[in-house]
């Protein structure tokens, strides 16, 4: 791995495909313009997030002339999308897509839909069903859309497959401002602790992308950020404003971090599923 990352943090018009459509062609021009190999979206880039009855209308297939576009442009740089997927079998999913030499190189249907809170996927959305790594000529990437970000094992196993980078495309509103003057929102400095965590416990790079402006009367926080495999912070984006900015995503960063403490190499992966089996009442493997 050795490229030079662009987030791109928009604010979508919900349900307009054509105004986003324009949005990240502006964005990701720019970003190539700026020498960056990736440029990489929120979740839901391309639609907004609460989409409700208006999720079929905009809804598409990999074949869709609409997306011609940004094909294309993918042969200049390599782009990553949030859309809603309509499936062979017809059912919607929240897919994030690599797009990559004027192909689709890899999508990953969120496989953990929020159903609490003010979250309701599931009502137009079926769950994903598979944690894969997508292999660019850029490095070896895994995605993870927001919520699947929380659930500890979707991050082990991009960890297990050896990812450089996991990418985590997300529409996350900012809530809990605190008293006292401390500066930010407590739902950004939460998501900040988990990337962190997970950035030093599983050595790789950690891209959050996060979208800003508002639906529904919530506010999308941004504050989209790069983590490296020592759980350190290298670059973030502003709180509630549009913005871009690079990193260069580079191996030998993870071979460092990765020689100082070799965590991949004394896992053991086939412990687990054996305890995963035990515990489920399943015929271990």
């Amino acid at each position: 791995m050795h490229c030079r990352a662009a987030l791109a943090q928009i604010d979508p018009t919900l349900g307009n495909l054509d105004a986003n459509m324009a949005l990240h062609l502006e964005a990701a021009h720019a970003a190539a313009a700026r020498g960056a190999d990736v440029c990489l979206f929120p979740e839901l880039s391309l639609t907004g997030y609460f989409l409700r009855d208006q999720t079929p209308e905009v809804a598409l297939r990999w074949d869709d002339s609409r997306l011609k576009p940004l094909l294309e442009l993918s042969r200049r740089i390599t782009l990553g999308i949030g859309l809603v997927e309509r499936g062979d079998d017809e059912r919607l999913y929240n897919s994030y897509a690599l797009l990559e030499d004027g192909r689709v190189l890899g999508v990953h249907r969120k496989v953990h839909l929020v159903t609490y809170g003010m979250f309701d996927d599931a009502r137009d959305f079926a769950a994903g069903e598979r944690v894969a790594v997508m292999h660019s000529k850029h490095g070896r990437f895994g995605v993870l859309i927001c919520e699947d970000m929380w659930h500890f094992s979707a991050a082990w196993l991009h960890f297990l497959a050896e990812a450089d980078a996991i990418l985590v495309p997300s529409a996350s509103p900012g809530r809990g401002v605190r008293a006292g003057g401390e500066e930010g929102l407590h739902s950004a400095r939460i998501w900040n602790r988990l990337q962190d965590a997970l950035a030093l416990l599983f050595q790789t790079w950690i891209v959050y992308v996060n979208r800003v402006g508002s639906e529904d009367g919530l506010i999308f926080s941004g504050g989209s950020r790069v983590v490296d495999p020592f759980g350190e912070e290298r670059v973030r984006l502003p709180l509630l404003e549009t913005g871009a900015v690079e990193l260069l995503l580079d191996s030998e960063t993870l071979r460092r971090a990765r020689v100082a403490t070799p965590l991949r190499r004394d896992e053991r992966p086939h412990l687990v599923a054996s305890e995963i089996a035990r515990i489920c009442g399943l015929r271990a493997p």
